[in-house]
């Protein structure tokens, strides 16, 4: 297979893990006989100090000419000021928007070498398995919003039509997992959860009889992903309900640093990208874990390129490399040495061939 992927480090430890996810997929190329070209590209505060814009026509054009989008990380204090006209994060809700991606995936499963890295009891999270689907286009982030000295607003708002094709993603992942659905709103609350209930519940019931499925409040939602993860299989939900649940949901794997995305559309392009931020306190100290790019970029070559074999052989030889002791900082073991970026991609690239 020849297919073109561009790369958008961003800002902080971003370049410095897309690097390492490269490396990857260079050699799942050598390994599988494909070739893969990558282009890089600039968006966030980067783009910002080199062009005025968080994501340059440059930027854009190589995304939509591209199989796949690989992106870092944006942001940090240097572009922080909630005032100033043209921010980092502008970059990434604009690639979105350019690309047509509105389902954001997050999976969250279990390593058996990683239950002590995390702050629950091992036999509780033991085994979970969760893929998170989260609408990424509409809600209360793009809604209207205003602000004076005294009063501010954020409107959230949905259209049928926004819910009915997240829905139709999580159910097509669904039935090729254990076929249950969990969709997450606040209902007893909120019109806009009234909608996504009703909308849920006729997508499931008339085009997916298979799929088993039940509504749960969110704050519901949050105590019973601590208090039963394993009960979880697709968990669906809009904009800022999935952003803030799969952060708690990283506690369950150990580490924000672990866990992978991808953001998809109607067609193949799609932009994957670690959930965790720039972290500008550790930038260019090749400290920085880069399992949850790489992870990404198994995805990319599972959802993007139809490659199943590659990307689960990326997914083992980093749970591989994680079982045998190659840590970072962030989820090292007690009293063993952590490494670098670099070394845990080689580890990964070691098992991997």
């Amino acid at each position: 297979m020849k297919a073109r992927i561009t790369v958008l480090g961003g800002d902080g430890i971003g370049p410095e893990v897309t690097a390492e996810a490269v490396r990857v997929l260079e050699a799942v190329a050598q390994k599988f006989r494909h070739e893969f070209e990558f282009t890089d590209a600039l968006i966030g505060g980067a783009a910002i100090d080199a062009s005025g814009s968080a994501l340059p026509p440059r930027t854009i054009d190589a995304a939509r000419s591209s199989a796949a989008v690989l992106l870092g990380a944006v942001g940090g204090p240097k572009w922080s000021d909630p005032g100033a006209r043209v921010r980092p994060e502008q970059g990434l809700l604009e690639l979105r928007r350019t690309l047509g991606v509105f389902a954001n995936l997050r999976p969250v499963k279990t390593m058996a070498s990683m239950l002590d890295a995390s702050p629950l009891k091992p036999e509780v999270i033991a085994n979970a398995d969760i893929m998170v689907v989260r609408e990424l286009t509409g809600g209360i982030y793009f809604g209207r919003k205003s602000r004076t000295a005294h009063e501010a607003e954020d409107v959230c708002s949905y259209t049928s039509a926004e819910i009915e094709r997240v829905t139709r993603v999580a159910a097509r992942l669904a039935l090729g997992r254990k076929r249950r659905i969990v969709s997450v709103d606040k209902a007893n609350v909120l019109e806009t959860s009234r909608l996504w209930r009703s909308v849920v519940e006729r997508v499931l019931r008339e085009e997916f009889p298979r799929v088993e499925f039940e509504h749960m409040l969110v704050d519901a939602a949050a105590m019973h992903l601590i208090r039963r993860p394993t009960s979880f299989d697709v968990l669906l939900t809009e904009n800022m309900f999935g952003d803030i649940l799969t952060d708690e949901a990283s506690m369950i794997a150990g580490s924000l640093g672990l866990l992978p995305s991808a953001s998809l559309g109607e067609g193949s392009v799609g932009l994957y990208e670690p959930i965790h931020g720039s972290a500008p306190d550790i930038a260019g100290r090749g400290i920085a874990n880069p399992y949850g790019t790489i992870l990404s970029a198994a995805m990319l070559l599972r959802h993007s390129l139809g490659l199943e074999p590659e990307a689960a052989a990326v997914e083992q030889a980093v749970e591989d490399a994680v079982s045998a002791g190659v840590r970072t900082a962030d989820i090292a073991q007690p009293g063993r040495p952590s490494v670098g970026s670099r070394e845990a991609g080689s580890a990964v690239i070691e098992r991997l061939n």
